[in-house]
C-alpha cells in the first residue's frame, strides 16, 4: 500500500504567487505540454509540470526547496506553446522570487527590495551614510583643489569609499551564507524526497568538483542556446554577466593596488589611471559590455508583451544601467574638464554600486548564485538534466 500524504495547501502562499506574477497559475489543467516544450528539462521528473501542480496546490514546501525552480531559465517556450496560456516560465519566475525572499534576511530588507515604494529609502541609505560619515570624518570634501585637474580621490576619499563598499561585501557575503547553508539543506532533502538523488549527504569536495564543472555551461550561456522562443536573450546576457565579470576584476585589481602602494616609500598611488593601461582598456570595454547588454535587455522585455516583467526585474535591469551609464559618465566628464558634472555623476555611481553590492542578496541578481549552486548540486547529485 502506497504511504498516505496529506496535502496542506498554502493559500497565501498561492495568493503572492499570484501577485509576483504567477496570476495565470490557475489556468493549467496539467497537461504536460510546458515540459514536452523545455528543451532543457531533465528527462526524469521533468519540470516545470510538477511545479504548476504544486503551485496550484500551495505545496511551498516542494517549491521553494526545490533545485529544479533554478533549472528553468524562462526562456519563455513553454509559456509560448502553453494551450491555457497559464505561462508556467512567469509561474516559476515568481516562485524563484519568493525563494530569495525567503532565503534572504534580515526579511525587512528582503520585503523592501520587492516594494517599489521602498526603492527611496533605500537609495537615501548610501546617501546620507556617505555624506553623514564623509563630513564628520573630512572625507567628504565638496571644494576640492583643481589646479592638478580632476581626482576623485580628493573629492570623495579613497578610505570613505572603501569602508562602505567592504562593509556592504562582508554584509552580503554573510547574508548569502547563511540562506545557502539552509537552500543546499532544502535541496538536497527535496532531492532524496523525490528520488533525483541516490547520494545521502553533500560531500565537500565532490560538491566543488560538480561546481567547477558547470562554471564553463553557466559563462557559455549553453541552456540559453537551447531555447527557441527568446533565443536573442543569449547575446544580451552574456555582454551583461560578462561587463559585471570585467568591473569586477578591474575593482579588484585597483583595490590591492592602491592599499598596496601604501607600503611603498613614496606613498600611496591613485588616478586617474592612463587610457593605454590595459585595466583601463578592460574598463571600457566591460562598461561598454554592460550598457549595451542592458539595453539590449530593456528592448527586449518591452517587446515580448506576451511575458511578465515586474518591478523586480526593471530594479535589476536599470540599476545595472545606471551602474554603466554613471561609470562611463564619469570618465568621460573628467576627460572633458567638467568638474562639477563628473564629481555629481561619481557620487551617484558610488551609491548605485552600494546598492548593487549590499541589496545583492535580496534582488534578482541573487539567482545567478542560487542557480549556479543548484546547478552544481543537479551535477553532484547525477540528476539529469
Amino acid at each position: 500500500m502506497a504511504d498516505t500524504y496529506l496535502i496542506e495547501p498554502d493559500l497565501d502562499f498561492i495568493k503572492e504567487v499570484g501577485a509576483l506574477g504567477g496570476e495565470d497559475l490557475k489556468k493549467c489543467y496539467q497537461c504536460a505540454t510546458c515540459s514536452v516544450a523545455c528543451a532543457i528539462s531533465p528527462d526524469t521528473k521533468p519540470f516545470p509540470r510538477k511545479e504548476m501542480i504544486a503551485a496550484s496546490w500551495g505545496l511551498k514546501d516542494r517549491l521553494v526547496g526545490n533545485s529544479d525552480i533554478w533549472l528553468c531559465h524562462n526562456c519563455g517556450d513553454c509559456s509560448t506553446r502553453c494551450p491555457r496560456e497559464a505561462k508556467p516560465g512567469d509561474v516559476l519566475a515568481a516562485v524563484r522570487e519568493y525563494a530569495i525572499s525567503a532565503y534572504a534576511r534580515p526579511k525587512a530588507l528582503a520585503r523592501a527590495l520587492r516594494d517599489p515604494k521602498k526603492l527611496p529609502i533605500l537609495v537615501a541609505i548610501p546617501v546620507v551614510l556617505f555624506l553623514v560619515i564623509g563630513t564628520i570624518t573630512g572625507l567628504l570634501d565638496f571644494t576640492p583643489d583643481l589646479s592638478e585637474g580632476i581626482k576623485h580621490y580628493k573629492f570623495f576619499s579613497t578610505w570613505l569609499v572603501d569602508m562602505h563598499m567592504v562593509a556592504a561585501a562582508i554584509f552580503m557575503i554573510a547574508v548569502f551564507a547563511m540562506g545557502l547553508k539552509r537552500f543546499l539543506g532544502d535541496i538536497h532533502q527535496n532531492a532524496l524526497q523525490e528520488g533525483k538523488t541516490d547520494k545521502e549527504k553533500i560531500e565537500v569536495v565532490g560538491f566543488f568538483v560538480a561546481l567547477l564543472k558547470v562554471i564553463p555551461t553557466i559563462l557559455k550561456h549553453n541552456k540559453f542556446s537551447d531555447c527557441t522562443e527568446n533565443k536573442e536573450r543569449e547575446i544580451a546576457h552574456m555582454l551583461t554577466i560578462f561587463g559585471f565579470i570585467g568591473l569586477f576584476i578591474v575593482t579588484s585589481i585597483v583595490f590591492v593596488f592602491i592599499w598596496g602602494s601604501y607600503l611603498l616609500p613614496s606613498g600611496p598611488i591613485h588616478g586617474p589611471w592612463s587610457m593605454w593601461n590595459p585595466i583601463k582598456w578592460l574598463a571600457n570595454a566591460s562598461g561598454i559590455a554592460l550598457i549595451g547588454g542592458t539595453v539590449w535587455l530593456i528592448i527586449n522585455r518591452r517587446s515580448k508583451k506576451d511575458q511578465k516583467s515586474g518591478y523586480w526585474d526593471w530594479y535589476l535591469i536599470y540599476l545595472a544601467f545606471g551602474l554603466g551609464v554613471s561609470g562611463m559618465g564619469t570618465e568621460l566628464t573628467r576627460i572633458a574638464g567638467w568638474a562639477f558634472i563628473c564629481y555629481l555623476l561619481y557620487f551617484i555611481h558610488l551609491v548605485f554600486v552600494f546598492c548593487m553590492i549590499a541589496y545583492l542578496p535580496f534582488s534578482k541578481l541573487a539567482h545567478l548564485v542560487y542557480r549556479t549552486v543548484a546547478m552544481a548540486y543537479n551535477e553532484y547529485a547525477g540528476r539529469n538534466f
